[in-house]
């Protein structure tokens, strides 16, 4: 072949991917890849809806070791769980063997350890469905209902990085007080007739205990990941620094990307991108507050951002962060995979969605509508904020491909 033609060619290819990815920014269906995520968007909506007080069909395994074998370095559950409600209805009804002051951190919490030794974390109920978190994003206590929601998007958008969460209603005299340590049961108080707690936290305060309505108490119920995945803590590159007045490089300097991106583990393999889906995932939940975040040990890079510690979300429906979006929009660049679930939950779907992720929960309602309507006003920010990258920078150096399979995985 002559070189000319070879150069022809050569155009002739570009051109058609160039066009296969905006394509893909009109939602368009042709590309391999884009068919391969729209089966995968079908399989999440008929797998969406869980019924409750499921129960698995054989007794060869608990809940527990079904759960802990789902865990590999890039998800927290696979694809695919038809146990998924047997699961989070263990986590809501088993029996309470141990309860004990929360870990290290800011926020009230109690660490439980379930029947047949499953340790869950259990965050009781602050504030009503409709209550409004005035103040800065990162405002106010830690939010029940919201770790329960931001578990239930993380299906919805095919990331599967985040523990499992459900809801509970747990009675605090039957089922929390006979097996309490002294630890914990050193900070149980009345206010009237409702019994209440304080625990032990950075912020946690006598003068401000957390109360059930008389002996019951609403709260969150987060799985614990099994010990043989280990955590490792990192600073979040796009992290705030919580005082006033002070700002961090990323607020004023545009080219921070930059530097990020010559700074390991951002240098190579998909953590930056994984932090690139969790400033959407955060944007969209309304979570600023995200200052570190952890990954499994040893992990070289290789392991995903677990989405751990969603609590402080949706707080106020009528406020939307940009800043959560810095990594986005100083970046420049997404999964193609990302973008093609984004665009699918277009026009009110990922509300939907969310409804129907959580109908089954105990917590039912788990977001008011105000905070549903956030979801879909939310998602349209993201999905401009992305054409503007591609309008100024090209959808080929936007849209990134990485279906990367994993050596260790």
């Amino acid at each position: 072949m002559k070189l000319k033609q070879r150069v022809v060619l050569l155009a002739a290819l570009l051109v058609v991917l160039i066009l296969a990815k905006v394509f893909l920014l009109d939602g368009g269906e042709g590309s391999a890849a884009s068919r391969q995520d729209q089966r995968a968007f079908q399989r999440m909506e008929a797998g969406l809806r869980l019924r409750r007080g499921a129960q698995l069909d054989h007794t060869l395994q608990s809940p527990w070791e079904v759960a802990a074998q789902w865990v590999g370095p890039r998800e927290v559950y696979p694809d695919e769980t038809p146990e998924l409600g047997a699961v989070l209805s263990a986590m809501a009804t088993g029996r309470v063997e141990r309860a004990d002051v929360g870990y290290k951190g800011t926020q009230l919490k109690a660490l439980l350890v379930l029947e047949g030794g499953q340790k869950v974390v259990f965050k009781p109920r602050r504030y009503s469905r409709d209550h409004v978190v005035e103040g800065e994003p990162y405002a106010g206590y830690d939010r029940h209902n919201a770790e329960v929601a931001a578990f239930h998007l993380d299906r919805i958008l095919g990331f599967r990085r985040a523990p499992l969460v459900v809801g509970r209603f747990m009675n605090l005299r039957t089922e929390i007080k006979p097996v309490a340590t002294d630890q914990l049961l050193s900070t149980f108080l009345m206010q009237g007739n409702n019994t209440c707690f304080y625990g032990k936290c950075y912020y946690c305060r006598e003068s401000e205990p957390a109360c059930a309505e008389r002996e019951v108490m609403e709260g969150s119920v987060t799985l614990w990941l099994p010990d043989v995945w280990p955590l490792q803590k990192h600073r979040h590159p796009w992290g705030r620094t919580y005082r006033e007045g002070k700002l961090a490089r990323w607020e004023y300097d545009e080219s921070y990307c930059d530097a990020v991106m010559k700074t390991a583990p951002y240098d190579s393999g998909p953590r930056l991108l994984d932090v690139i889906d969790t400033a959407i995932f955060d944007y969209l939940i309304g979570n600023a507050d995200r200052h570190h975040y952890e990954s499994f040990q040893d992990d070289g890079g290789a392991s995903m951002l677990i989405l751990l510690d969603n609590a402080k979300s949706f707080g106020n429906p009528t406020q939307d962060e940009r800043s959560i979006l810095a990594p986005v929009y100083q970046c420049c660049m997404v999964r193609v995979s990302t973008w093609n679930r984004l665009t699918l939950l277009r026009n009110g779907a990922l509300s939907a969605a969310m409804r129907a992720a959580t109908a089954h929960d105990p917590l039912h309602p788990v977001l008011s509508e105000p905070h549903l309507s956030a979801l879909d006003r939310r998602l349209e920010s993201v999905l401009t904020t992305v054409r503007q990258c591609v309008e100024t920078q090209g959808a080929e150096s936007v849209l990134t491909e990485d279906r990367m399979k994993l050596s260790h995985s």
